[in-house]
């Protein structure tokens, strides 16, 4: 019986294969939706691990994890410059890091930032860190290499406004890889950010940075040339700051931290809060998107259903004579079954494995542009799918071979 089935099908191979890739397309879409949800809830929350608490302007708490820790562009208001330095003095916090932003270089974001920042993402993989105002680091995925120059551009490739010509910035290190969407960004002191953009700082500010006198040799030093004061970022008349992250030393103090934070002054925010009620939305896209899936592959299956009952009945012919030369009734019924459920039951596993190769490629293209990776991965819930759609398979096997069990002998040869 298994040489006849399989002489059957590579018979029919064209028919067989357009059904199998039917439903192999069909069962995709429903894969491709759930992988791809999962995949992003994972990447995303992995690239906020890194961050406890972010402290910014009242507004928007999801704007300001997007910009923070996303590094999504977008205006944000600013804070007052001394919540930076009341941060770094805080005894509860294990390192305080302002973010500035607001440049590119390309498509890549340029981020002010301090020395904390740098060492709590990991440090460097190569060259070395930040010393003077006009040394960069770019991320593990940024495609410079150290020694190259740039000038910041506001504004992002294609859509810059404004290049700043008067400064130009020297890669001197690249961030070990963080998986994060910091990956893509390019980091550098955010003194050197309030100087491209003529803020202002107080006694310790910029003005006293580009033009102090070097101790050592009396040289007077302008620009970028600078040195990296420390002590800019703690005067409490520093400029204002769009976000600052924070790591607190405890649970509890990162909850006494967001207690005092959220003010009419400012806002703190637990990035893992502000991720799981993004979750909540993604999961009713997904369930929309679900139905829409199920409602793709139910009509797709009714479709096939009704083509294979044709199918069958078009070959009474050959079950009439399968019966007459002393095929029993249950062999005829096995081999349509078995027939049917080989074409759907590949379909189906095709369908998997075309649901994961373009959950896959999604993945990539959302990395490419968010920054931080998406793992694409199956659980048990998944292969509890795959037995259940093949469960399916087989039931809907029987209707065909139903018919073709029922069926005359002498009747399909009259016929």
């Amino acid at each position: 019986m298994l040489r006849f089935i399989a002489a059957d099908l590579r018979r029919h191979w064209i028919g067989v294969a357009a059904v199998a890739l039917l439903i192999a397309l069909a069962t995709a879409l429903g894969v491709a939706v759930t992988l791809s949800e999962r995949a992003l809830r994972l990447g995303s929350a992995q690239a906020a691990d890194a961050f406890d608490l972010v402290i910014g302007a009242p507004g928007s708490e999801t704007q300001l994890v997007l910009s923070s820790v996303f590094l999504q562009a977008a205006p944000l208001s600013l804070m007052p410059g001394d919540v930076l330095s009341g941060l770094v003095r805080d005894k509860r916090v294990a390192w305080a890091a302002p973010v500035g932003f607001g440049d590119f270089v390309e498509n890549f974001p340029i981020v002010g930032t301090t020395q904390a920042l740098v060492d709590g993402l990991g440090g460097v993989s190569e060259g070395r860190t930040f010393t003077r105002l006009g040394d960069a680091l770019v991320g593990a995925s940024v495609p410079k290499s150290v020694g190259a120059r740039f000038h910041p551009a506001h504004g992002q490739l294609h859509a810059a406004t404004e290049i700043h010509n008067d400064f130009t910035y020297t890669i001197v290190g690249r961030l070990s890889p963080t998986g994060t969407a910091w990956d893509r960004a390019i980091i550098v002191p955010i003194e050197a950010v309030w100087h491209v953009h003529k803020h202002e700082n107080g006694r310790a500010g910029i003005a006293a940075l580009v033009e102090q006198v070097d101790a050592k040799d009396g040289t007077e030093l302008h620009g970028f040339d600078t040195p990296i004061n420390p002590e800019a970022v703690l005067d409490p008349s520093a400029p204002g700051l769009p976000a600052v992250l924070v790591k607190p030393h405890t649970i509890a103090d990162a909850y006494k931290l967001r207690q005092q934070y959220r003010s009419d002054r400012t806002l703190a925010v637990f990035p893992g809060e502000v991720l799981t009620r993004l979750y909540g939305t993604l999961g009713d896209a997904r369930r929309i998107l679900s139905v829409v899936a199920a409602g793709a592959q139910f009509l797709v299956a009714a479709a096939i259903l009704l083509v294979v009952i044709v199918h069958v009945l078009q070959r009474r012919h050959q079950i009439g004579a399968l019966r007459a030369f002393g095929a029993p009734r249950q062999v005829v019924f096995g081999i349509v079954w078995v027939e049917t459920f080989v074409i759907v039951g590949a379909g189906v596993l095709l369908g998997f494995l075309f649901g994961y190769l373009a959950a896959r490629t999604i993945a990539h293209a959302m990395a490419e542009t968010s920054g931080f990776a998406m793992p694409v991965t199956f659980r048990i819930e998944d292969m509890r799918s795959v037995l259940i759609l093949l469960v399916v398979a087989g039931l809907a096997a029987v209707v065909p071979s139903i018919l073709a069990y029922r069926q005359s002998p002498a009747q399909a040869l009259r016929n």
